[in-house]
C-alpha cells in the first residue's frame, strides 16, 4: 500500500520496543480516500440512524453541488499533495441525483483533487430508485463499482423495514447493474422480524446466484433515535441469529466469497478498497451534510463533522467561512488505541503489529497491558507478529474493542 513521506522514512520498530510515550508523530501519512454524502431518500427506512432525509419534490441539485464545491474548497488547504486512493458517494440515496449531477459532482472532484488512475469509485443504490439510462450516465462519469441495497428477496421482509422496492425490483436492478459495471456489491440484512434461518438462506442463495464480487451481510440492530427503538420490532433471538450468521458464512463460502470482515465477503481481489481504507485508520475526508473526516498530519490527527440538516449545510458551506463544521478537533493520544482497535480487529486477518504505529505515532508498548489482558481472556491471537480477534474475540468483538477504552 503506497504512503506519502513526510520525513525520511525510519526502520520498522519492533513490537514493545522503548520509546517515549507521546501524542502522535506520524513518519507518514496513511491513504487518503474521499467521502460524499447525498443526504435525500424516497422514505426514511425504520431502522435506519444514517443521515436522510425524505425528499418532497425535486432535489436541489443546482445548490447541493455549489455547496459541495465550497465545502471541499476549505478543506483543500489541509490535504495539498495528497492523491485520493478510493471515493465512496453514500447516502441516502444517491441513485436519485441525475446522471448530469454525477457526472458534474465527478468533474469537481477531478477538478480539485489528484486521482489514483485506478481509484474505486463506488456509488450507492436503492433498487427503488434506479434506472437503466442513469446507471449507463453514471458509469460513463466514471463511477465503477455499485453498492445496491438489496436487504431481502422476499416481498413481506422488505415491506417489514420500509423499503421502497419489492423483489421483482431487486432483481432488475442487480441485472441492470451488471449489465454497466463490473464491480457489484449487494446488501443483505438478516435477524429481521419474523425471518427464519431458511428465509435468510434463500436471501443469500438469491444474491450468491448473480456471481456478484462481493457480498455484504448485516445483522439488523436497533439503534437509538429510530422508529424501530421507538417501536421495536418482534425479531430472532440470538441462538437463532447465530445459526443465521453461520449458514450465511457458509453459503458464500462455498460460493467462492471468503468473509474478510465482519460484515463483508469477497472473491480473491475485490475488498472494498474504500472500507478497507478505514478499517486500517487510513484517512479519510467527508464532504456533505452529516460527513465525517479524519485526517493525519505529522504531529496529531483531526477528526471533521459537518451540520446534519441538508438545508443548513448547504447555507452556511456557500459562506466559505467553516461555519458548515458540525465538529473539528484533534483526538487526544487516550483516544487512538479504541479509535485504531475499534476498525482494524473488525478485519478477520488483522493487521500487522507495525500498523498501529504506523497510523497512530503510539508505540504498541503503550498499550501492553491491554493487549496481554486481552489474550489472557482468550479474545486477541497470540501471534506476536498481528493485532487478530480469535475466533472467540471476533464473537465477542464488542468486549474485546472495549478493553482498549
Amino acid at each position: 500500500m503506497r504512503i506519502i513521506p513526510i520525513a525520511q522514512e525510519s526502520p520498522r520498530r519492533r513490537p514493545f520496543e522503548d520509546r517515549p510515550k507521546r501524542g502522535a508523530l506520524l513518519d507518514a501519512l496513511p491513504p487518503l480516500s474521499l467521502y460524499i454524502h447525498v443526504p435525500w431518500c424516497v422514505r426514511k427506512c425504520p431502522y435506519c440512524d444514517f443521515n436522510s432525509h425524505q425528499q418532497i419534490g425535486e432535489i436541489p441539485e443546482a445548490d447541493y453541488l455549489e455547496a459541495l464545491a465550497a465545502d471541499l474548497e476549505q478543506t483543500l488547504p489541509l490535504i495539498w499533495g495528497r492523491q485520493i486512493h478510493t471515493i465512496f458517494i453514500g447516502g441516502g440515496t444517491p441513485s436519485l441525483l441525475s446522471g448530469e449531477a454525477i457526472d458534474r459532482l465527478l468533474a469537481m472532484v477531478r477538478s480539485y483533487l489528484s486521482l489514483w488512475p485506478d481509484a474505486e469509485i463506488t456509488l450507492e443504490a436503492n433498487p427503488g430508485a434506479v434506472e437503466a439510462n442513469r446507471f449507463k450516465s453514471y458509469a460513463a462519469s466514471g463511477i465503477n463499482r455499485v453498492s445496491l441495497g438489496i436487504q431481502s428477496f422476499h416481498d413481506k421482509h422488505l415491506k417489514s423495514l420500509g423499503r421502497v422496492h419489492d423483489a421483482s425490483e431487486a432483481n432488475h436492478a442487480i441485472e441492470l447493474a451488471l449489465k454497466n459495471f463490473k464491480r457489484v456489491n449487494l446488501d443483505l440484512m438478516f435477524g429481521l422480524p419474523g425471518q427464519t434461518i431458511t428465509e435468510a438462506a434463500d436471501d443469500a442463495r438469491q444474491a450468491l446466484a448473480f456471481g456478484t464480487e462481493h457480498l455484504s451481510m448485516y445483522q439488523l440492530t436497533i439503534e437509538p433515535n429510530t422508529v424501530f427503538a421507538k417501536y421495536p420490532p418482534i425479531t430472532p433471538d440470538d441462538d437463532i441469529v447465530i445459526d443465521m450468521e453461520l449458514t450465511l458464512e457458509q453459503l458464500a463460502s462455498d460460493a467462492g466469497l471468503g468473509r474478510y470482515e465482519v460484515s463483508a465477503f469477497a472473491k480473491t481481489g475485490a475488498l472494498a478498497r474504500h472500507n478497507v481504507n478505514y478499517w486500517e485508520f487510513g484517512d479519510y475526508l467527508g464532504i456533505g451534510p452529516g460527513a465525517h473526516g479524519k485526517l493525519s498530519f505529522a504531529d496529531r490527527i483531526e477528526r471533521f463533522a459537518k451540520l446534519r440538516q441538508p438545508e443548513s449545510w448547504i447555507k452556511q458551506a456557500k459562506l466559505r467561512d467553516n461555519s458548515h463544521l458540525a465538529e473539528h478537533r484533534k483526538l487526544s493520544p487516550e483516544e487512538l488505541p479504541f479509535e485504531f482497535m475499534l476498525n482494524a480487529l473488525r478485519l478477520r486477518e488483522g493487521v500487522d503489529v507495525a500498523l498501529y504505529t504506523e497510523r497512530t505515532g503510539q508505540h504498541l508498548d503503550s498499550i501492553r497491558g491491554k493487549l496481554l489482558h486481552a489474550m489472557d481472556k482468550g479474545l486477541l491471537s497470540l501471534n506476536p507478529g498481528r493485532l487478530q480477534a480469535t475466533p472467540l474475540g471476533w464473537r465477542f468483538l464488542n468486549d474485546l474493542q472495549s478493553l482498549f477504552l
